[in-house]
């Protein structure tokens, strides 16, 4: 099994409610040449029915985080700490065969490539049927039935003809559609969505985040959107995590974050974005540099170097002690730069671009 440590204690006990659970959580991977440090520290909560946003550059621990919760890490290579409850299972201290219980009945993820997902050797059909038999021991005929109305209800045209389809005769939209389906067979209770409109034409997007929006107003299903698109969360999730080097920036509400951000990476995503109603004449913001190693991730806060408002600290602490998020609930952020600052330099410079 995974190796898991319980160094540290929870940051923080679970709130009210609280559907799912992360406390801590640290995912390390052993590789020729190093221990990568994937995952840093990170802690969340996600209410049942409602809609986190995990947002980062490639690379920031946003997927790694997420397979963490499926328990899907190699355990020969990988070392896990923190703690990742579901309700009241801890999934970290599950066994293998509990884990394999879950996934696909009570949480379930939708891959951003159903191409490479999905078996080319099987069709549609039998792939959705097979996860359905396998959690709920339906016969064969029930699991067809199933199968078509999971096809219908996310609207694949024809379904009963279009069951027995292979993937590579449905479009990169309508096979997405079919991962949503296969996800939703056994009506989990999570799903975590990673990347699900990524190479997908922008009406075909919004199809595919108006139908996650639909099904979860259906089934009170709780879901995790993970993307590098802070656009894509922005009328989808009610809550926003900021991922950077492994660890969590910024938190709070999606209203929150997209109108009053206030850490500097946040403003990068944000102002590196082309937005239709901004003016045109503006140049764009981009985070300059390139995202730290995790091999040998840096001293301080891991967004000192690429940062342009470190000088304003007063100080090397940016580069030496690493900022914790703010302890309040609600809007959190971790960076030394006063509230008072933050808001000088968001409205100075950063606004106009929104």
């Amino acid at each position: 099994m995974t190796t898991v440590t319980w160094d540290r204690e929870p940051a923080t006990p679970r709130g009210p409610g609280t559907f799912l659970s992360v406390r801590d959580l640290s995912v390390e991977f052993s590789t020729e040449d190093g221990v990568v440090h994937a995952v840093d520290a990170l802690s969340f909560d996600l209410q049942k029915g409602t809609t986190l946003g995990i947002v980062g550059e490639s690379g920031s621990g946003k997927s790694v985080s997420n397979l963490a919760i499926l328990g899907l890490h190699d355990p020969t290579q990988t070392k896990l700490g923190g703690e990742i409850w579901l309700e009241d299972q801890d999934l970290l201290r599950a066994s293998r065969s509990t884990m394999e219980k879950l996934r696909g009945n009570r949480i379930a993820m939708i891959f951003q490539d159903p191409l490479t997902s999905l078996s080319p050797y099987h069709t549609v059909g039998r792939q959705i049927s097979e996860v359905y038999r396998k959690h709920k021991g339906a016969s064969r005929a029930e699991a067809r039935a199933r199968a078509v109305e999971m096809l219908e209800r996310v609207g694949i045209p024809h379904a009963r003809t279009r069951v027995d389809d292979y993937p590579h005769q449905f479009s990169g939209g309508m096979r997405q559609r079919v991962m949503i389906a296969m996800a939703l067979v056994c009506d989990p209770d999570l799903i975590i969505a990673d990347e699900p409109t990524t190479a997908l034409d922008v009406t075909v997007q919004a199809q595919i985040l108006d139908l996650l929006k639909d099904l979860q107003q259906q089934f009170g299903t709780s879901i995790i959107l993970i993307t590098h698109d802070l656009g894509v969360v922005a009328n989808t999730a009610h809550n926003v995590l900021v991922m950077y080097a492994g660890r969590a920036v910024e938190q709070g509400t999606t209203h929150e974050v997209l109108r009053e951000p206030r850490h500097p990476y946040t403003w990068g995503l944000l102002g590196s974005m082309p937005k239709l109603s901004s003016n045109v004449d503006l140049p764009l913001l981009p985070v300059r540099g390139t995202p730290p190693s995790l091999l040998s991730p840096p001293p301080g806060c891991p967004f000192h170097p690429r940062c342009d408002h470190r000088q304003l600290v007063g100080s090397d602490v940016c580069a030496t002690e690493r900022p914790e998020l703010s302890p309040a609930e609600g809007h959190r952020d971790a960076c030394y730069l006063t509230l008072a600052q933050k808001r000088e330099i968001f409205d100075g410079k950063i606004k106009e671009l929104l």
